[in-house]
């Protein structure tokens, strides 16, 4: 197994044992308020040139550890957005640190494509190798530290949610920097929480995320198994709820399973509102095809911002697509993904 688990709905943290360890001494780290952690190590910036803790000294600092293909950190980037809009006039400086957590998200134009389709005019480190990652000692994506002008790590928050004691936690540190610039009208700055953005219907959501690389694999139901690092011959079986299966000539890989012949699919038993599923290009050096099913029918009103009502959509690079999003009475719902093309590559399932 990789150190990366899920072990919540809301974040993706790495071992049990290290978020426990994190969580129970959160209250003892606020209460020394440790300096800042150092920002050295980045293979690159966007946006702005490398920052120092010299440089954003007398700053309010928020530092929001994110991946581009997380679903968790796309539910948190519109407040994410609407924080640096706001209060940057207040003297909020927001960093962004991307942190991979699949070896595509290590390439810079992936990244930087993705900064752009997402509106993020924020700075962004490229912590390709975790060195930040490691100076913060992080444990999940999302996370944010938030740091006072003295340079002190004044609130954390790990995962989704609590954005109102997030938002209360920056006024605070604005407000104890100058507090005379505190109190000047905000700037205003619209919540666009639609498409991928929109808050999940945790009600509703009985689906957790489901890698489909060997490394972290789990609820696999097509019969004999996974064939690890060959090329096989799969069928789908029947999958159960929070199964999932493939069809088709595949070579399931650590991270991903790769499609072999135009023709085969995925298959998984699913009860959420939202289905994403994260998909690469693998060798193929164009966009791929792909026609989805819902319990055999195509997807109507209830397809997903990355396909239309007949299911049809294209891979047209390394990220998460949004399938499906119910728009009715959720149930146990069977999505199958029949991709047209060879060379797909899937890595995981998440849901909303």
């Amino acid at each position: 197994m990789s150190i990366l688990h899920r072990i919540t709905s809301l974040c993706r943290p790495l071992t049990l044992l290290a978020v426990l360890a994190a969580c129970l001494a959160l209250p003892a780290a606020r209460a020394a308020e440790p300096p800042m952690p150092s920002l050295a190590g980045a293979v690159g910036w966007l946006n702005s040139p490398p920052l120092t803790l010299e440089s954003l000294r007398g700053k309010v600092v928020l530092v929001d550890f994110w991946t581009y293909s997380c679903i968790n950190c796309l539910r948190t980037l519109p407040h994410v957005r609407a924080w640096a809009q706001r209060y940057a006039g207040q003297g909020l400086v927001v960093v962004g640190v991307h942190t991979p957590e699949f070896a595509f998200e290590k390439n810079l134009a992936n990244v930087q494509r993705a900064t752009t389709d997402l509106k993020i005019g924020f700075p962004v480190a490229i912590d390709s190798n975790f060195a930040i990652w490691r100076s913060f000692q992080n444990r999940a994506w999302p996370a944010f530290y938030l740091v006072d002008a003295q340079g002190r790590v004044r609130h954390q928050q790990y995962g989704e949610g609590d954005f109102d004691a997030t938002e209360k936690a920056i006024q605070s540190l604005l407000k104890e920097a100058g507090p005379a610039a505190a109190l000047k009208p905000v700037s205003p700055a619209a919540l666009d929480a639609s498409g991928v953005g929109l808050p999940p219907d945790m009600r509703n959501a009985k689906s957790s995320e489901t890698y489909v690389g060997y490394q972290q694999a789990e609820g696999f139901a097509s019969p004999g198994g996974l064939v690890l690092d060959s090329a096989h011959a799969y069928a789908p079986g029947t999958p159960r709820l929070n199964q999932w299966g493939l069809s088709g000539e595949w070579t399931v890989r650590p991270e991903f399973a790769e499609l072999n012949r135009a023709g085969g699919s995925v298959v998984y038993r699913f009860h959420a509102r939202d289905l994403h599923l994260v998909l690469g290009r693998g060798w193929a050096g164009k966009p791929l095809r792909f026609q989805l099913t819902l319990d055999g029918k195509p997807p109507g009103a209830d397809h997903g911002v990355d396909t239309d009502a007949a299911g049809n959509g294209v891979i047209d690079g390394e990220r998460l697509y949004q399938l499906v999003r119910q728009q009715g009475r959720i149930g146990d719902r069977t999505i199958e993904i029949r991709f047209l093309d060879a060379g797909v590559r899937a890595f995981a399932f998440t849901f909303g």
